[in-house]
């Protein structure tokens, strides 16, 4: 059996139902953005998009841990 999703990949399925979007599609639009900082980025998904919070910093947390 396989082990359970951890950490900010988790919310994904969720974020993929509520939102309407795939999750490559949301990484690309953060990878688009001028914005830099975390906090910003989760903002701009928060404002701009309509994320709820934990879903914005679940989404900019992964993309900019792939970055790294």
């Amino acid at each position: 059996m396989a082990d359970p999703v951890k950490g900010p990949a988790s919310y994904f399925p969720s974020i993929e139902k509520k939102y309407g979007r795939p999750i490559a599609e949301w990484k690309d639009l953060i990878r688009a953005s001028p914005l830099t900082k975390h906090m910003e980025l989760v903002s701009w998904l928060k404002s701009e998009h309509g994320l709820g919070h934990g879903h914005a910093n679940a989404l900019v947390a992964h993309t900019l841990a792939e970055a790294a």
